[in-house]
């Protein structure tokens, strides 16, 4: 598959891997404490693979609610100074600004995140988005790939650190809940199981597969037995 385009891969989405370690789960009420993001690309031959990557330390946003076991859980100390944090809009308009020039390198319309529980991530980075004003956003509202939705599928394993594991991904525990280190795992992590599929020779796609040809089939009986009727 020579000359092989991002664009045609993904009906015109831009793939984003996004990691966010915060202070609690509700994203209205607990702040953001890391993000990561990476861009990913293309080869001529079809193959995904990580492209360009950011992460911030975030200070919490006035009255954010600090949750003592998100903390523990993390182990982030919000209040340490080595952390060299910045405000959430300052990140978000840095990681936008990266995504915003990969849409229009790859010819892309629209980006799409990927995270691992992509619902947690997603639901976050737009209350952020929404809390800082931020009025151009380049990720979809409501789509998302899940790559642990995917990695089940694919690997039988939705737990990040297991998933990685059997694909045979190098995991260090010690590392984990790192958003940058979580998001580089998660990258290599969907980046696998594209490229797995288009091994196996599930892309491109073939029009007149099996399963197409049992759906036509399926179609006809049904018409010769409405007819009967």
């Amino acid at each position: 598959m020579p000359n092989a385009k991002l664009c045609e891969r993904f009906r015109g989405f831009y793939p984003v891997v996004i990691d966010i370690e915060t202070s609690g789960f509700d994203s209205k009420l607990n702040a953001i404490l890391e993000i990561a993001a990476i861009t990913l690309k293309m080869t001529p031959d079809g193959w995904l693979e990580p492209d360009q990557s950011l992460q911030f330390n975030v200070n919490p946003f006035n009255d954010a609610i600090l949750e003592p076991t998100a903390l523990a859980f993390n182990g982030i100390d919000p209040n340490n100074p080595l952390r060299a944090a910045v405000d959430e809009k300052h990140a978000l308009d840095e990681i936008f600004k990266m995504v915003r020039s990969g849409i229009k390198t790859s010819e892309c319309t629209r980006a799409v995140i990927v995270a691992h529980n992509a619902h947690f991530d997603h639901s976050f980075l737009m209350a952020a988005a929404e809390r800082t004003g931020i009025k151009r956003n380049p990720f979809h509202p409501f789509a998302t790939f899940d790559t642990a939705s995917l990695s089940g599928l694919v690997f039988g394993q939705t737990v990040l650190a297991k998933a990685c594991q059997v694909a045979q991904i190098t995991f260090d525990h010690k590392q984990a809940h790192s958003a940058l280190y979580d998001t580089q795992k998660t990258a290599i992590l969907f980046c696998k199981i594209v490229n797995r599929f288009k091994s196996l020779g599930g892309w491109p796609l073939s029009f007149m597969d099996r399963d197409e040809n049992l759906e036509m089939d399926l179609d006809n009986t049904r018409k010769s037995e409405e007819q009967e009727i």
